[in-house]
């Protein structure tokens, strides 16, 4: 029986709990059933809202990335010169870093998909560019885009290490990075 009654945030629910899933059980271990009983939704709206389980994949994927590029916005927006920047970056390193293990495991499930498909190519290119885009405010584009790299292997040995480098180490990798040739003091 039909009660008239919607639920507006029902899609949202069911991206959140796609998210939780594949953090705690890789790609691999979702299914239509675990996220519409995660979301606390009828199985049936897991077909209404999404033509199948790639593009449940490709929205939660893109709401992550929306996620993360808002982290960088957060770190970033407040440096007013390039001194300033380079603190930030360092300081986004190590909240990446330190931060949810949630949101590492995502960052690396969505990277093995872009491995494999290039749907998820696409979304890590709009991704880094995004990214880039909030470096590119305090650095040239060419800059930006090794700091973007570094950033992400910065993060990922520092939250996978038994003995992660300190905040100075990380400080002085950026500095290298955004510095011109021979200006390094």
């Amino acid at each position: 029986m039909a009660t008239g009654h919607t639920d507006p945030q029902r899609r949202d629910r069911i991206l959140a709990a796609a998210l939780d899933l594949v953090a705690e059980e890789g790609v691999s271990g979702v299914s239509h059933r675990k996220i519409a009983a995660r979301a606390g939704v009828p199985l049936g709206s897991m077909t209404y809202h999404f033509n199948g389980m790639d593009e449940v994949l490709r929205e939660a994927f893109r709401l992550f990335s929306d996620h993360v590029v808002a982290v960088f916005d957060t770190h970033l927006a407040p440096a007013t010169d390039a001194d300033r920047a380079r603190e930030a970056v360092a300081d986004l390193v190590h909240a990446l870093s330190d931060g949810s293990r949630r949101d590492l495991v995502l960052a690396q499930e969505l990277y093995t998909l872009a491995a494999r498909q290039p749907a998820y190519r696409d979304l890590t290119q709009q991704w880094m560019a995004r990214s880039r885009l909030h470096l590119e405010k305090h650095f040239d584009p060419d800059t930006a885009h090794q700091l973007d790299a570094l950033i992400e292997g910065l993060t990922l040995h520092r939250a996978l290490s038994t003995h992660p480098h300190d905040r100075a180490l990380t400080l002085d990798a950026v500095t290298r990075v955004t510095t011109p040739s021979g200006h390094v003091g």
